[in-house]
């Protein structure tokens, strides 16, 4: 019986990490549009 040590081989790190930064990057980008855009209501 193996033990799971609970670490990931080395590539999935890496493509885990590029996968969020091409949902993140997009999201925050528009996250922020929107706050920009939504700022003069409130002046």
């Amino acid at each position: 019986m193996q033990s799971n040590t609970g670490t990931a081989p080395s590539g999935v790190g890496l493509k885990l990490l590029l996968v969020w930064g091409f949902v993140g990057i997009p999201l925050l980008w528009g996250l922020w549009k929107t706050v920009q855009s939504s700022l003069p209501l409130f002046q």
